[in-house]
């Protein structure tokens, strides 16, 4: 087959090298002319995601993977398109923005021809495959779903820097607009993609249809929101315990040695592309949702909450040294999207600390360029808040922050025994260290 790509972003791009290294021909084409660029000469445009500069090196050089600026020459000849373009979540209104998709989808549809699949795989509120793009792209195409191409919607269910290995794991979810249309995505997916064996899954793993692209995009947005919200009841718990004086994670570990509870780790922020976004996609389409607008708000608060807690303990931060440690949103993941380390660094401010960021992911320019000072360990530091869980932080200790007098560890990943005589707290954790 010949393969378009829509959009050569962190999922977009190892999806291309998955469809080339299975053997088909892809083109892949993205605004950024500086990704084009060096997708082109088979170089890595982003760090850590595994695997992906081998299938550069493989794949470019052999002509099975390119990539382009230009809508017609990628989709033009294309057998299938598979669109992977970034939605956004306005942050004054919480509503989805669609002005890039709605951009990408009419250059598309320009350029369109009979008989190709369409496939949106970026997470999308509950009916915007039927009641948005099927329109828009008949529109400008001038061609009819369903006669003259198929319209499906199969969410990406993966995990940056682990994306190969995520694309065999799970089963494929597509909802299509017709029994063909059903047909044409199964046959893609099952040509592009390779599937382990899953004995823990009550049907075999591979390609599963849900009937409709209203539920295929539903069971993006639940497993996700899910997540949100479960994160957001753990974090409740962790704020009681912490209360009544009970460990939080010693809790949660009793509660999952049974199989009906599945209790995640509180934690300071919920961050990434995915958990703190698509909450706010499924509200879009159901308001009432107060379970999930009640979770979202919770975790939202949590940077604040920890934040108020060190300046309850220390008194007041007014000219007090802080950092902040791990500008992403996770560990070993270097990108900041919806991160906690802004609401982080917002809050000590907003008590006149004097704060700096660390990162060992990020240069000191990088930093700088958020608008914060770079920390190095080793400096003079009064308070430090482990926001993100690289594993550089697991075996700090007081002599990595020289005159620190709290360490408010958001993650809970360091040793309470090295900080006997610093103050220490973790959400939701006994909190001994603070005598």
């Amino acid at each position: 087959m010949r393969i378009a790509v829509v959009a050569l972003g962190k999922i977009g791009l190892p999806l291309a090298a998955q469809f080339a290294r299975a053997g088909h021909e892809v083109v892949g084409v993205d605004i950024n002319a500086e990704l084009v660029a060096t997708v082109n000469r088979a170089e890595e445009p982003f760090p850590g995601e595994a695997h992906l500069a081998e299938a550069l090196a493989e794949l470019v050089p052999a002509g099975r993977l390119r990539a382009t600026t230009d809508y017609a020459e990628a989709i033009g000849a294309a057998d299938a398109v598979v669109v992977v373009v970034p939605l956004f979540v306005d942050e004054a209104t919480a509503q989805p923005d669609f002005a890039w998709m709605d951009s990408a989808t009419r250059s598309l549809a320009e350029h369109l021809t009979p008989g190709t699949l369409v496939s949106y795989e970026t997470t999308l509120p509950v009916g915007t495959t039927r009641n948005r793009w099927k329109p828009l792209i008949e529109e400008v195409s001038g061609l009819r779903e369903g006669t003259d191409f198929h319209l499906v919607f199969s969410p990406e269910r993966v995990l940056t820097g682990r994306v190969f290995e995520d694309l065999r794991r799970y089963p494929k979810l597509i909802g299509a607009l017709s029994d063909d249309g059903a047909r044409r995505a199964r046959e893609f997916y099952e040509a592009v993609l390779q599937f382990d064996e899953r004995p823990d899954l009550d049907r075999p793993n591979g390609v599963w249809d849900l009937g409709s692209p209203e539920a295929a995009e539903m069971a993006k947005l639940a497993e996700t929101t899910y997540r949100d919200v479960n994160i957001g009841l753990a974090n409740q718990f962790a704020l009681f315990a912490e209360q009544v004086g009970i460990d939080i994670y010693a809790v949660i570990e009793a509660c999952n040695s049974q199989p009906y509870s599945h209790l995640h780790r509180p934690g300071i922020a919920v961050g990434g592309h995915c958990i703190p976004v698509y909450p706010r996609l499924y509200l879009s389409g159901d308001p009432d949702a107060s379970i999930v607008a009640t979770a979202r708000a919770a975790n939202a608060a949590m940077p604040e909450r920890v934040v108020a807690r060190a300046a309850e303990l220390l008194g007041d931060l007014k000219g007090l040294r802080a950092v902040v440690l791990g500008a992403s949103y996770r560990g070993g993941v270097k990108e900041t999207a919806f991160s906690g380390v802004f609401a982080t660094v917002e809050a000590l401010r907003s008590r006149g600390a004097e704060v700096a960021v660390h990162d060992p992911m990020f240069s000191d320019a990088e930093l700088e360029g958020f608008g914060w000072v770079a920390y190095h360990l080793g400096e003079p530091v009064d308070l430090a808040v482990i926001q993100a869980d690289h594993r550089e932080y697991v075996s700090l200790t007081p002599a990595d922050l020289p005159g620190v007098r709290l360490l408010a560890d958001g993650r809970n990943i360091t040793d309470p025994a090295a900080w006997v005589g610093v103050p220490r707290f973790a959400v939701g954790a006994v909190t001994g260290a603070l005598a």
